[in-house]
């Protein structure tokens, strides 16, 4: 029966998916103003290119550079057309390096692309003119980091194929390092095995530890956290650009660069801003959704977690840092689901020209209006605002890696149901938000049967519950109302407020603003403590 309903639900056609006949009844004209509610060129421009020495290029508006990335690439002001298109030549699939993160803190940028077609001695000039056109984009460097994310075997055995990797010997100022991800074949298999131990029927814990060591799992997410921070240190500690590429430079490559975002720039940890990664790195960088996640009936060869393990990822660095993340875990599982359900067009395709063929903005829906409307569901109550943690420095041992039991048996009915604290916490800030405006409300009816006038009475705070519906999304803990001490990357503690990077006003509900310094996770013990917690609730939070 299983394998019926499996073999019913691959289509054939693309047009066959849930997507395009599904049908919210939305008001005319929302179906185009959600599609531009994510917007990736204003992105870039938040970063601070347009003052840098970087620029948006439409060199590939008609995809002729490339017919996997987007029309509108960000390119060193350096680089000329000849260039551009010589290194299309030698590099696999046209996949230039491109511009995927701008560190305006020190200019440093991470850059994208994919293996060059060298064989053993094969090169090419307008690329090694380009990798320097991207080292001169920062005044003064005087390097520049090529990471190749595969494992050195892997890519010495496509050297023998004509493609391989970087000749130190031929390109100016760089400094080489492997980082070994494995393929996605790898990652389908390890998946499979730890699929298959969480399906186990009563397993003794001696089966568990031995099947999850097996599987390999755990291995790879923390491969991908190790080569994340890598890029984050070069970039931030020692003043550097990076140019990363796996083999075509839409797997490996959007993980390690989306993290290194993640662990660089607080705007990527809010609710929009992750929205805006997902769809500046696997989207519009063509992650090929439909082939990895298995949409239509085709090669099982090319189904394999990549994105998954990119959420896991994500959800690690949230078990590290519970304070420096405006959503929570639902928001995780939300976007997994759909990138699986062909609900929304986002997901669909393999890259941006492919959408543009099948008419995915025309004829189906954007997830992410989908998502900003229930805001609520995903915000996490311990979130202290964007100053509070600015950047990220996750520990990587062994130790700090565990089983994402949410996500694995979400669904066992063999687990008994036990309330997360920060879904606690959720629901009694929102029940003191109502019970505030109710008193509001109460008072206010007491002045008037007073005798007062409505002029004459008191300014409410009605707007506490009704902001929880507006356009700007709540935050809790936000240092706009209170000075919140911040953790510099050496360690030193300061004082300082400031603006969201994305203009966004942030208002200040809910609990009471801690006043101890945060520790290195950006989240104060005695914060968490002072939240009232029963039984179970306070061992959650221990582990958290």
């Amino acid at each position: 029966m299983q394998r019926k309903l499996l073999i019913f639900s691959l289509k054939l056609k693309p047009e066959e998916l849930y997507a395009f006949s599904y049908n919210p009844k939305t008001p005319e004209g929302s179906r185009e103003t959600g599609w531009q509610s994510i917007d990736v060129k204003a992105d870039y421009l938040r970063m601070g290119i347009d003052n840098s020495s970087w620029e948006i290029s439409n060199v590939n508006k008609d995809y002729e550079v490339c017919s996997t990335y987007s029309r509108q690439l960000v390119v060193p002001k350096g680089a000329t057309r000849a260039m551009i298109l010589g290194s299309a030549k030698f590099r696999s699939r046209g996949r230039i390096p491109v511009l995927s993160y701008f560190y305006k803190e020190n200019n440093a940028a991470i850059c994208r692309c994919s293996q060059p077609l060298s064989g053993f001695s094969t090169r090419c000039l307008e690329d090694e003119q380009l990798l320097q056109a991207i080292r001169e984009a920062k005044a003064g460097s005087q390097f520049i980091y090529v990471v190749d994310t595969r494992p050195k075997l892997n890519a010495m055995a496509n050297r023998a194929a004509g493609k391989g990797y970087e000749n130190v010997d031929n390109y100016e100022c760089i400094r080489f390092k492997f980082i070994g991800i494995e393929n996605i074949h790898v990652m389908r298999s390890s998946l499979q095995k730890l699929l298959e131990v969480c399906e186990a029927k009563s397993p003794s814990m001696s089966d568990f530890l031995t099947g999850l060591e097996n599987s390999g799992w755990l291995r790879h997410i923390k491969a991908v956290m190790d080569a994340g921070v890598f890029l984050a240190k070069a970039v931030r500690n020692e003043s550097a650009s990076v140019v990363v590429h796996c083999s075509d430079g839409w797997d490996r490559t959007a993980q390690v660069c989306s993290l290194a975002c993640l662990l660089l720039d607080p705007f990527y940890r809010t609710l929009k801003g992750f929205m805006v990664l997902i769809e500046k790195e696997w989207i519009a960088m063509g992650h090929k959704f439909s082939h990895r996640c298995g949409h239509l009936e085709g090669d099982p060869k090319e189904v394999s977690p990549i994105f998954t393990q990119f959420l896991e990822c994500t959800w690690h660095l949230m078990q590290q840092f519970p304070c420096a993340f405006e959503f929570n875990e639902r928001l995780l599982f939300e976007i997994h689901d759909h990138v699986y359900s062909c609900q929304f067009g986002n997901f669909l395709g393999t890259c941006q020209k492919d959408r543009e063929d099948l008419k995915i903005f025309e004829k189906t829906h954007s997830l992410w209006p989908f998502l900003l409307q229930r805001k609520l569901e995903f915000r996490n109550p311990l979130y202290k605002g964007y100053t509070a943690c600015t950047s990220l420095q996750p520990n990587t041992l062994p130790f700090s890696f565990q089983f994402w039991c949410g996500m694995y048996n979400r669904f066992d009915k063999g687990m008994h149901p036990k309330q997360c604290v920060l879904d606690h916490l959720l629901s009694c800030t929102s029940q003191n938000l109502q019970m505030e405006n109710n008193t509001a409300d109460l008072e206010h009816k007491l002045l008037l049967s007073d005798g007062l006038l409505p002029s004459e009475t008191p300014a409410f705070s009605k707007g506490i519950a009704s902001s929880l519906d507006s356009s700007t999304s709540p935050m809790l803990n936000t240092p706009q109302d209170y000075d919140t001490p911040v953790l510099l990357p050496n360690s030193t503690i300061v004082r300082k407020e400031d603006d969201r990077p994305d203009g966004q006003v942030i208002s200040e509900v809910g609990l009471t603003p801690p006043t101890d310094t945060p520790n290195g996770n950006g989240c104060s013990p005695s914060t968490i403590h002072r939240v009232p917690l029963w039984g179970s609730d306070q061992a959650d939070l221990q582990r958290a």
